[in-house]
Parts: structure tokens; C-alpha cells; sequence
């Protein structure tokens, strides 16, 4: 049985094992602590070997084995074993036994062709202990989707161990290499960087919506910071919040509200704020007369995290209230400054910014445990944290290379990668 799909310059095709039984769905949930995963990629098949063809296989592939690595799930096994097999992959027999002798438990074949100008990859996923093929997908795609092809390809794998898809995710942030602050957004890895918005005044702070269509912002137009919200595809833009100095917008899970933080109060003071997008009706969710700033919402959407320098807590130090705007408790102790919290998807930790001596690094709380882990330390500023959806990687901001860059780094400490060299670059937020 074939089951076709269209997406966004590509054709997409599943292919179901064959058989009797209809296949049931394979998901494997993966904990933190469990060893990774195995898996063996093998050169792909390229038929009637044209040089665009080879070219497109080796793209592919390569981009595949980046994300493979970048997982934290998968362990890619070295080139060198394969020289163990004799006979690596045909397109008609897998020899499971070779591949079970390399200690693979995961085997993903890949098959290219030219067809009409377009590549076609059909990749196929194995169990290698069971000798069973678990998933198919073909592709088809211009020279320009290729990469795309691949990360599609290693969200399958994700996607059939029970993790949320972060290959085709996206990372908006601000950018200046145009010569104005404006907003950008890149693929997870930082390659094809795209300019979102074409203002001459300056824009901040982009948030993504679940759906991934829709970007807030800020954005200082006439005498005020408004805040805006703006659909990537259509080009289509809308003012939310235009009354006082709006910014630090967060979309709830479910994408039908927005909270916010703003002066638009009688007192003048910066308090958080929650729209009904439907509606457009606004909620006032903090009374008080210190700067309350930076909503993150839990992934229930039942909680928000916030930044406060309120009555007891002497400096900005991280808070957590019910959606509502009640049941206010303090989620960080000691130090003189946390700032910026970001809850992840996973639920028990929040990221958030700490500085000590004049340094600013990025730590994580275990809500459940209380434990605190510093993820960077490198003596330069080190800001605005965003989790991936999966939990197990950050964006933020740094000048750790002289200027301010995009970097990611693991939920570890582990892995830091720079994804931005052209011009400064802040203000990163992961699509969820």
C-alpha cells in the first residue's frame, strides 16, 4: 500500500512493509541515561550514476549524518566497520547478520535517481535484530531540497522512537547584517539563513507560534514598541499590542493565546499581560509596582515562568505563577540576577540567565530535583536562551567570538555549536 502526501517542495511517498498483517506502528520512548541507539548508514545506491545524481547522494547523505550526530539518540557507527562486510546493500536482499556483526540495531538505506530533472531518494529503515523493515519514505525534490530531503528523513527516525521532529525545525532571531536590526529565521543547523521582516526601524524579540507559521515581534514604530504578529508565508502582518512599550511575547502551546509584557498600565510599570487571540481581549495577570518581564509558558500551558525584581525578592530572580495570574511562587533562590527563563518541553527544567561577577551564563533548573546546572562558562555575555523541541538542545546568544553570534549548546553543556557569522546576531527563539 502506498499513502502520498504533498508538502512544501517535495513529494513525499510512505512506504508500509509488505505482508499479510497490516504493520503496526514502531515507537521506542528514549530516556535520558539510556545508551544511544546504533546505526548504520551506508553509501547509497545511485541509479544510472549520472553526475547530478552522485552529487545529490552525497548530499543527502552527508546532511543526514550531521543530523544522525546532532541527536543525542543515535550513535552513527564509524565508516571503518562497514569494511567488516563483504557485500554492504543490495536493492533487493539485506544481509541482517553482516549488519548485526557491526553491533548496528538500526540500519537506514538510502536509493537515488534522476528523474525529469528532480531527485528521487527512497530511504528505507530496519530493525537489524529482528530482520525487519520498519518504515519507508521517497522524496522527490529539486537540487535545492535537498537538505530538506535529508531532514525529513532523520525526523523519521525520531519520530519512530517517540521523539518530537527537530530536523525541519526552525530558529527566528535578529539579525543586523542588512544593516538594520530586523528578523530572520534559519534552518535548525543555521544553514539557509531567510530575512522576515524589510523595515527601517528596528524589530526585536521573535517568537515562534506552534504551528510555525507566525512570528511575534516587536517592533519600534512612531514613538511606542508595538507588538506584532507576522505570517511568513502570506507576508501578512498585524498589530496586538501598539499602547505603551510591548515586548517578550510567548505563544501558549495550544498557539490561541499570547502573553506579553507591557507598560500599557496606569502606573506605567512593566506587568504581564495574556490575549485571547481569537478575541483580541487582553488580561492584566500581575499587579504590582516592581518590572515583571519575560513570560515563558510551561508546556501544559497551566504555568508561566517570569522575571520579577518585586518586594522580597530583591533583585530580578525567576518566578512561576498559575495561568491565571495566581498562585505566585519563587523558583530560584540566591545569586543577584536570573533573568530570561525558558521552560522546556519536557516539563521539569527551566533555562534562564544568571550573572555573577559582571558575567552572564546560561543555567538549568530541575524542577524536580532543585538541581542547578551552569551550561556555559566562558567569562563573556551569554543570553536569551530557547529550548528545541525535544528538550535536549538550546539556542542563544553570545559574544564568545568577539561579536554577538547565535550558538546552540546541549542540555548538558555539552556539543557548542555557532550557527551565525554574518554580521550580529541575538534574540534566537527555537521553533517548539
Amino acid at each position: 500500500m502506498i499513502q502520498q502526501k504533498k508538502l512544501i517542495g517535495l513529494l513525499v511517498v510512505v512506504l508500509a512493509a509488505s505482508g499479510a498483517m497490516a504493520q503496526q506502528e514502531v515507537v521506542l520512548k528514549i530516556s535520558e541515561g539510556m545508551p544511544m541507539i546504533s546505526l548504520a548508514l551506508p553509501e547509497f545506491v545511485v541509479h544510472a550514476a549520472s553526475p547530478t545524481a552522485q552529487s545529490a547522494a552525497q548530499e543527502i547523505r552527508q546532511a543526514l549524518s550531521d543530523d544522525v550526530k546532532y541527536s543525542r539518540i543515535f550513535q552513527l557507527l564509524p565508516k571503518s566497520y562497514y569494511d567488516y562486510i563483504g557485500r554492504l546493500v543490495t536493492a533487493d536482499k539485506i544481509n541482517f547478520k553482516d549488519w548485526d556483526s557491526i553491533q548496528a540495531r538500526l540500519l537506514l538505506t538510502g536509493e537515488v535517481r534522476e528523474d525529469g530533472g528532480r531527485i528521487v531518494f527512497d530511504g528505507k529503515i530496519y530493525d537489524v535484530k529482528s530482520e525487519r523493515f520498519i518504515v519507508g519514505k521517497r522524496y522527490q525534490a529539486e537540487k535545492n531540497g535537498l537538505r530538506l530531503v535529508a531532514h525529513k528523513m532523520a525526523d523519521e527516525l525520531l519520530k519512530l522512537h517517540g521523539e518530537k521532529p527537530i530536523f525541519t525545525t526552525k530558529i527566528a532571531f535578529v539579525s543586523n547584517r542588512d544593516g538594520n536590526d530586523e528578523i530572520y529565521m534559519m534552518d535548525y543547523d543555521g544553514a539557509n539563513p531567510t530575512r522576515v521582516t524589510f523595515n527601517k526601524i528596528k524589530d526585536y524579540m521573535p517568537a515562534w507560534s506552534p504551528d510555525q507559521r507566525t512570528i511575534a515581534f516587536t517592533s519600534y514604530r512612531g514613538s511606542t514598541a508595538g507588538l506584532y504578529l507576522r505570517n511568513i508565508y502570506e507576508g501578512t502582518e498585524t498589530p496586538i499590542a501598539t499602547k505603551g512599550t510591548n515586548y517578550s511575547a510567548a505563544f501558549s502551546p495550544d498557539g490561541k493565546k499570547l502573553a506579553f509584557c507591557s507598560s500599557m498600565t496606569e502606573e506605567g510599570n512593566a506587568d504581564i499581560f495574556v490575549m485571547d487571540l481569537e478575541t483580541k481581549k487582553t488580561k492584566r495577570l500581575t499587579f504590582n509596582s516592581a518590572t515583571e518581564t519575560a513570560p515563558s509558558w510551561s508546556p501544559t500551558g497551566r504555568e508561566l515562568a517570569f522575571t520579577t525584581d518585586r518586594l522580597g525578592a530583591g533583585s530580578p530572580q525567576i518566578y512561576i505563577m498559575d495561568a491565571e495570574g495566581s498562585n505566585v511562587r519563587k523558583a530560584s533562590f540566591g545569586g543577584n540576577y536570573h533573568d530570561a527563563p525558558a521552560w522546556a518541553p519536557t516539563s521539569e527544567r527551566i533555562a534562564f540567565v544568571s550573572r555573577v561577577d559582571n558575567t552572564f551564563d546560561i543555567y538549568v533548573l530541575n524542577l524536580r530535583t532543585n538541581q542547578i546546572t551552569k551550561l556555559t562558562e566562558n567569562r563573556v555575555r551569554n543570553e536569551s536562551p530557547s529550548w528545541s523541541p525535544d528538550g535536549r538542545h538550546l539556542v542563544f546568544s553570545s559574544n564568545l567570538s568577539g561579536s554577538i553570534q547565535v550558538y546552540t549548546v546541549d542540555y548538558d553543556g555539552a556539543n557548542l555549536k555557532r550557527l551565525t557569522d554574518r554580521g550580529e546576531n541575538k534574540l534566537p527563539n527555537w521553533t517548539n
